[in-house]
């Protein structure tokens, strides 16, 4: 498909800088194409009234990671130049790809020191956290071979590192220690994501409370999300864009509890598309979801008949964005072109800090 058929103009005025508070209090779009009307304005502490007893949340419990590294690079011959490395998948005890800048700078074998650790580790205190450029791939994409590895290496990155905030946030204001609280769900457990499942923002203990008190199962996977969540679609048609890969793990109790869930008719609800493309990464033909583990490059677009999601709860994305792909083959392009004219009509704030949205599965 033509990847401007999923363009649209947002005003600078509508993306989120900073989250609702209390975080269930941020408005929330229900979406039914199927229904009349469509499109119902309310707000995020609302979600039970939308679902059944015995209906099952999906939620993703990764944790994001300060993943954002700041360095210099080290050229014998070459004069030293600030670098900015954002990792987004680990590959080894030692090794991690990374998205860098300025990409075109950087060769195989330079090294780049990323700092001083300042605590009281013993990680910390042998130095610098130093990795060596041990492969170069497209668009800025790299693989670091770092000196410290395992245990020590995330102690090291933990402590340089920063809370990679989305590009249409950082280029409004720096992150702040802030952050780090409002940039992580409150069940994130599972360390490895270098983005946070947005969606799942919006969850306070007392809308658990809540779901628990209306029958609503919560169940959890994990997808750690990478950087490449926030690239641009940069080709002209979407058969040629090529998704970058994700880590992601669905435990047998879990698949179990999601296909008993089915089998007796009730609806399983993706708690953003982080577990809603991991959810279809597993499932089979006719719905079933196996234990599963792995990497994971679904691209969902129009024309994708689902297998095992029955609605996606999911905050406003980018124009011409894959998510914003997945979100037009779960509830129809036309729809969810209508939805989002609405929501930027209407004030909703968009992105990771953004309000949130419900949708119904389009029948097919």
């Amino acid at each position: 498909m033509r990847v401007d058929l999923f363009d649209f103009d947002l005003p600078d005025d509508n993306i989120a800088l900073r989250p609702a508070s209390p975080r269930d209090h941020a408005r929330f779009l229900v979406v039914r194409p199927d229904a009349d009307p469509v499109l119902e304005d309310h707000h995020v502490y609302d979600l039970p009234s939308f679902l059944r007893p015995g209906d099952a949340l999906v939620f993703n419990d990764t944790k994001v990671i300060p993943a954002q590294l700041e360095g210099i690079r080290h050229r014998e011959g070459a004069e030293e130049i600030a670098v900015s490395c954002t990792l987004h998948m680990r590959v080894g005890g030692s090794r991690w790809k990374a998205f860098a800048k300025p990409g075109k700078r950087i060769k195989p074998g330079d090294r780049i020191d990323f700092g001083v650790g300042q605590g009281d580790s013993a990680t910390c205190l042998m130095g610098s956290l130093v990795a060596t450029v041990a492969e170069k791939g497209e668009a800025g994409e790299i693989e670091l071979a770092f000196d410290f590895s395992g245990p020590d290496l995330d102690q090291a990155i933990a402590t340089v590192g920063h809370i990679p905030l989305p590009p249409y946030i950082a280029a409004k204001r720096p992150e702040d220690e802030k952050d780090r609280a409002d940039y992580q769900t409150i069940y994130a457990r599972e360390e490895g994501a270098v983005a946070a499942p947005t969606a799942g923002l919006h969850f306070t203990p007392d809308l658990f409370a809540k779901l628990d008190a209306a029958g609503i199962e919560r169940h959890f996977v994990t997808l750690h999300v990478g950087a490449g969540t926030f690239l641009p679609v940069k080709a002209d048609d979407t058969a040629e864009h090529k998704m970058h890969e994700e880590i992601g793990y669905i435990s047998p109790s879990t698949a179990a509890a999601l296909n008993a869930v089915r089998a007796r008719g009730n609806r399983i609800v993706a708690v953003g598309t982080t577990s809603l493309r991991l959810l279809e990464s597993a499932a089979e033909e006719g719905g079933h979801i196996p234990a599963w583990s792995g990497a994971t490059g679904i691209f969902i677009t129009p024309g994708y008949r689902f297998k095992a999601v029955d609605m996606l709860m999911t905050n406003f994305h980018l124009p011409k964005s894959t998510l914003f792909m997945l979100v037009s083959a779960f509830a129809g392009l036309a729809t969810m072109r209508d939805a989002y004219a609405h929501a930027i009509k209407t004030g909703y704030r968009f992105y990771s800090y953004g309000d949130s949205s419900l949708l119904f599965r389009k029948d097919d």
